[in-house]
Formats: structure tokens, C-alpha cells, sequence
């Protein structure tokens, strides 16, 4: 899928939440600046978040529960290992009551769960983005090919 701005990316993400459940990983892979958080405030939006959604650059976690169900929105970019991770109890967190959302989810591999959306963004241009999701382990099939109009 392709979109062309940065509303358009958040259009994306809303439309991709509403096909969202309790328990769902998301890995957002992308360059710096690719649009992984605009994605996600899109996927915030649909999920009801009704809260200004930050990049969790430097507390890791984001947590917001005012929607359908909770985002875990996870930032594991300045991780220095796992255990860091585990002290702030992510078992919870990943495959638990909500939808978690971890951006740079490469600095841990060793915390990936093997079932989990692979959500791929890659710049086109200044403003186009080519977003692909990949189901990884027993995660479902996603298509948003027939919304993205």
C-alpha cells in the first residue's frame, strides 16, 4: 500500500486498527523519519484514543487506555539490553489485554514474540510511503488493499 502524505499515513493506521484485537504485537521497521509514529497515532485514533499520542522515545512505554482497548506503544530504540524490558514488567504488555506497538523492535530481537504483525515503511519520496504487513508466526492474514481508495 502506498500513501502520500503524512494524514494519509494516519488514515492508513486508523483503518488497519479497526481490524486490531486484544493480544496483537505490531513491529513498526523503518528508517528514522519513515512515518512509524504517524502510523501509530493513526492506530491510536481507531482504537478510540482520545489523548495526544509522543513518540516514548525516552520513557520506552506509552501506555494508553481510553480506547476499545489499550495501546502499548513502545519505543526500544535507546535499550541498552532485555532486562530492561522485563523489569518494567512488558510480559504484560506484549500479547496481554491490548494492542502493543514497538517501534526500532530490532534493538531486542530477543523480545520479539514469534506471533506478531510486521508492519514495514519505507519512504518513496519526501512524502510518499510504501507501508507492507507481513504476519509472522500464527498471526492472522491483514489486507487493507480494498479500503486504501
Amino acid at each position: 500500500m502506498r500513501t502520500n502524505s503524512p494524514a494519509e499515513t494516519r488514515l492508513l493506521g486508523e483503518r488497519l486498527a479497526h481490524l486490531l484485537q486484544p493480544g496483537d504485537v505490531l513491529l513498526m521497521l523503518g528508517d528514522l523519519g519513515a512515518g512509524k509514529s504517524e502510523l501509530t497515532r493513526g492506530i491510536a485514533k481507531g482504537l478510540g484514543v482520545t489523548s495526544t499520542v509522543a513518540s516514548p522515545s525516552f520513557t520506552i512505554l506509552n501506555v494508553y487506555d481510553e480506547g476499545r482497548v489499550p495501546l502499548y506503544h513502545f519505543d526500544w530504540y535507546r535499550l541498552n539490553d532485555v532486562e530492561e524490558l522485563y523489569e518494567m514488567g512488558m510480559d504484560e504488555y506484549l500479547g496481554g489485554d491490548g494492542v502493543a506497538v514497538v517501534e526500532w523492535p530490532r534493538q531486542c530481537p530477543e523480545a520479539i514474540p514469534e506471533t506478531c504483525l510486521e508492519v514495514r515503511i519505507t519512504p518513496v519520496s519526501e512524502t510518499e510511503r510504501e507501508i507492507t504487513l507481513t504476519p509472522c508466526g500464527a498471526f492472522r492474514s491483514i489486507s487493507l488493499e480494498a479500503t486504501n481508495e
